[in-house]
C-alpha cells in the first residue's frame, strides 16, 4: 500500500518537475512511510514525472519504485497488491520476461509490455498505478474493479496530474482548490458523490473498473470490466451446491490476502462479516491470529463482548481500545482532510482509532467491507422489495389527492407508537414509487432535494437549483439492465455507497500507516455473488441467508443471531449530552455565515428541534458540521490542528494563515 503521484506535460513553459513532485509525494508520507523515489524523464516536447511512496509489504528489499522493465522503457508508479502475481510471473517469464525483483509491481509492468492495456484484465488484486511508455510516448493508468485503491486526476491545458490522494494534487500549487459548486447538492443529499466529480473544481476521479490514456496532451478512459448481470443458470443449482461454492471461494480469497511479509492482523467488530474472516484467517496462519477491535464508553454502542467472544473462540491475540466523545470530536478536522472531503460516517473516526491500535503491532489488516452490498446485508433491501411490490397496487388504487392529502401529510399525526410509526414512514405510505423517493430518499437521503431551497441560501440556491443530484445514483439504478429488482439495488450500491465505504476504509487506515484488504471483494466472489438468487440473500425477511449458512459451522451462535449494528457510534448521545455548544458555535459561526452557501436560519431550526427532542437531526447535523470543516481545512488553507482547537473551544477562531500543506507534519 502506498501513495503515488505524478506529472505529464507537453506545456512549452517548464514546470520544476523535482520540487513540484517531491511536495505531492511529501503530503502522502502516511501512505508510506518507509521509502520515496522519483523518476524524471525531459525530451521529445514532453515533461514526465512519476513519485512514490513505500509502505514496504511485499519483496522489502527489491520492491522499490518508481520500477522499470529490462530496457527501462516502461516506468511505473503503483499503489495496491496483486495477488496472482506470482502466478502471471510463471507465464511472463516463459514468454521471455526478465525479472530482477520479487514484487508484484514488476508483474504490472511485464504485464503491461506483454498485453498493453488489456493488462488489467489478468489481475486479481487492489490497485491504482501510472505507467509512462516512452516507446509510444503515452501515459496509462489504470484502478481496481471495485475502486478498493483511489486514483484521483485533473488536467491543466497540457498538462496531467493525478495522485492516490487529492491533497497531492493540490500541494503541486499547480492547481488551485476551489469549491466545485455544482457537487454540492448530490453531498448534502448523500454525504457522497456517485460519479466522476469530487469536490474540487476540475479534480476528478477515475471510476472503479476504469483505465485511461493521456497522449499528445489528449485524455481518453474507457470502462474495462462491470458487475455481471444475473445468471439464469445459477438458480437452477441447490443450495447445498452454492453453500459450497461460496465457502470455496471466500477460504480462497482469504488465502490470497494472507500473502505478505510483513505481520497481519483483522479488524474484528463482533459482526458476522469480520467473524468470518477471522475464523478462516485463524485456520489458515500458524501463530495467533492479532485482533483488533473499538468500542465506547456507552456500553450500548461497545461491541467488546462479541468481539471478545469470537476472539476467545479462534485462539486469537486480541487488542481493544476504547473511545469518548472528546475523541470523536477533536478528531473530526484531521480526519477532514486525510479523507480530503467531509466525513460521511461518524464510523471513520472509531475506524482510525482502531487502525492506530494496530499499527503497534501489525502493517496489514483484514476487513469485512463488501458482504452487505453483495449478498444483502442491510434491512433496507427487503423493504424496497416489499415497497415495490405493493406499491405501484396501492397508487393504482387510490386516487392521488387521497394518498398525498389524507396519508402522507397526516402519517406522523396517527395515534400509533412512535416506533410504528417510523416503520411506517419508511413505506409506499410515505413516498411515491419513482426511484428518487422510495429508494434515495427513503433510505439514504440527509438532505433530500424538496428542502435544498431551505437548507442552502437563497443566492447559493438560484446557481445549483437545476442540479439533480440524484443523477448518477438513478441512472445506474435505471441502466442495470436487469429484471432482478434486488440486483439492481445492490448494483447501485456496489457503484455508490460502498465505493464510499472503501474510500472511508482506505483513508482510515493509510492514515495510520497500515494497509487494509478486503476479501469479500475479490472479483470473483462478486461474479459469484451476482449469480446467487434473491432467496438464497434474503429469506424470510432475513439478510444475508447464505453468508450465515456457510459460515455456521465456525462462527458462535451468538454472532450469526444478533441483530447488525453496523459499526455504530454513539454520536447522538453524545450531541446531546454536552456538544451542542461545539456544533452550534461552529455552524452559526461568522465564517459558516460568510460563505454565504447553508442558511444559518435553517441550522439554527435543527438545533432548536434536536436540543428539544422534537426531532433527531444528528445526522444532518453531522453533515453540515463536516462540510463546514472541510471548507475551513480546504479553503481557508487553516491546519487541521487549530481547526480543532477552535472547534473544542482551545483556539481564537483565527485562521492563523496556514497553508493545507502545513497540516503534514501534525497529523501524520
Amino acid at each position: 500500500m502506498c501513495g503515488i503521484a505524478a506529472i505529464v506535460s507537453h506545456s512549452p513553459q517548464p514546470i520544476p518537475l523535482a520540487e513540484v513532485l517531491q511536495r505531492m509525494t511529501d503530503i502522502q508520507v502516511h501512505r508510506g512511510p518507509d521509502g520515496e523515489g522519483q523518476k524524471i524523464f525531459s525530451g521529445e516536447g514532453s515533461q514526465v514525472a512519476l513519485g512514490h511512496r513505500r509502505l514496504s509489504i511485499i519483496d522489502l528489499a527489491g520492491g522499490s519504485q518508481p520500477m522499470a522493465n529490462e530496457d527501462e522503457t516502461v516506468w511505473i508508479t503503483y499503489n495496491g497488491e496483486i495477488y496472482n502475481h506470482l502466478e502471471l510471473r510463471t507465464e511472463l517469464e516463459a514468454r521471455g520476461h526478465r525479472y530482477k525483483t520479487n514484487s508484484d509491481t514488476e508483474t504490472i509492468v511485464h504485464a503491461y509490455e506483454e498485453w498493453g492495456p488489456e493488462c488489467v484484465n489478468r489481475f486479481s488484486g487492489m490497485f491504482a498505478f501510472a505507467i509512462w511508455d516512452s516507446r509510444h510516448r503515452r501515459f496509462f493508468a489504470a484502478r481496481d474493479r471495485l475502486g478498493i485503491k483511489p486514483f484521483y486526476y485533473t488536467t491543466q491545458g497540457d498538462t496531467f496530474l493525478c495522485a492516490s490522494e487529492i491533497k497531492g494534487i493540490l500541494a503541486s500549487n499547480l492547481h488551485e482548490a476551489k469549491l466545485n459548486r455544482f457537487s454540492l447538492p448530490e453531498l448534502m443529499t448523500f454525504g457522497y458523490l456517485a460519479g466522476e466529480e469530487t469536490l474540487f473544481e476540475g479534480i476528478q476521479t477515475l471510476l472503479p473498473g476504469h483505465w485511461l490514456i493521456w497522449e499528445d496532451g489528449q485524455l481518453r478512459n474507457q470502462p474495462y470490466w462491470d458487475v455481471p448481470l444475473p445468471a439464469e443458470a445459477t438458480s437452477c443449482l441447490d443450495e447445498d451446491t452454492l453453500i459450497r461454492q461460496f465457502t470455496d471461494l471466500f477460504e480462497e480469497s482469504v488465502q490470497m490476502r494472507l500473502m505478505s511479509d510483513v505481520p497481519l492482523g483483522v479488524f474484528l467488530s463482533g459482526g458476522l462479516d469480520s467473524s468470518a474472516i477471522a475464523a478462516i484467517m485463524a485456520k489458515q496462519m500458524n501463530d495467533p491470529l492479532m485482533t483488533f477491535s473499538v468500542g465506547f464508553e456507552s456500553q450500548y454502542y461497545s461491541e467488546f463482548d462479541y468481539a471478545r467472544e469470537v476472539a476467545r473462540t479462534i485462539g486469537a491475540d486480541h487488542h481493544e481500545v476504547e473511545l469518548g466523545a472528546a475523541d470523536l470530536i477533536r478528531s473530526i478536522p484531521m480526519l477532514v482532510w486525510h479523507e480530503d472531503k467531509p466525513i460521511r460516517n461518524a464510523s471513520s473516526v472509531a475506524l482510525y482509532h482502531v487502525a492506530r491500535l494496530a499499527q503497534d503491532h501489525v502493517k496489514v489488516v483484514l476487513t469485512g467491507e463488501g458482504s452487505d452490498e453483495l449478498f444483502a446485508g442491510y434491512s433496507r433491501y427487503w423493504a424496497t422489495l416489499f415497497n415495490r411490490r405493493w406499491g405501484g397496487r396501492y397508487e393504482k388504487s387510490l386516487p392521488r389527492w387521497v394518498r398525498e392529502t389524507c396519508i402522507r401529510r397526516t402519517l406522523w399525526k396517527w395515534p400509533l407508537p412512535l416506533s410504528l410509526k417510523k416503520k411506517l414512514s419508511h413505506t409506499f405510505l410515505n413516498y411515491s414509487q419513482r426511484p428518487e423517493e422510495i429508494i434515495f430518499d427513503n433510505f439514504h437521503a440527509i438532505f433530500p432535494r424538496r428542502i435544498h431551497s431551505e437548507l442552502f441560501t437563497a443566492d447559493f440556491y438560484r446557481d445549483v437549483r437545476d442540479v439533480d443530484p440524484y443523477r448518477d445514483s438513478v441512472r445506474l439504478y435505471t441502466n442495470r439492465a436487469s429484471g432482478d429488482e434486488l440486483d439492481k439495488l445492490l448494483y447501485t450500491d456496489q457503484k455508490t455507497y460502498l465505493l464510499e465505504l472503501l474510500m472511508k476504509q482506505d483513508r482510515m487506515s493509510m492514515a495510520a500507516s497500515i494497509e487494509s484488504r478486503v476479501p469479500f471483494l475479490d472479483h470473483e466472489m462478486v461474479e459469484f455473488a451476482s449469480r446467487v438468487p434473491e432467496k438464497l440473500k434474503i429469506r424470510r425477511g432475513s439478510e444475508k441467508y447464505l453468508v450465515k449458512q456457510a459460515m455456521r459451522r465456525l462462527v458462535p451462535k451468538s454472532i450469526l443471531n444478533r441483530e447488525k449494528m453496523g459499526f455504530p457510534v454513539p454520536l447522538r448521545q453524545w450531541l446531546q449530552e454536552g456538544f451542542q455548544t461545539v456544533f452550534r458555535s461552529a455552524l452559526l459561526s461568522d465564517r459558516a455565515r460568510d460563505r454565504g452557501i447553508i442558511n444559518t436560519r435553517f441550522v439554527e431550526q435543527l438545533l432548536l428541534e434536536n436540543d428539544r427532542g422534537v426531532r433527531d437531526h444528528t445526522d444532518a447535523l453531522w453533515t453540515i458540521l463536516n462540510f463546514e470543516m472541510w471548507a475551513r481545512v480546504f479553503l481557508d488553507r487553516q491546519s487541521s490542528d487549530l481547526v480543532s482547537q477552535d472547534l473544542m473551544g482551545q483556539g481564537d477562531g483565527s485562521s492563523g494563515g496556514d497553508s493545507v500543506l502545513a497540516t503534514t507534519a501534525s497529523d501524520i
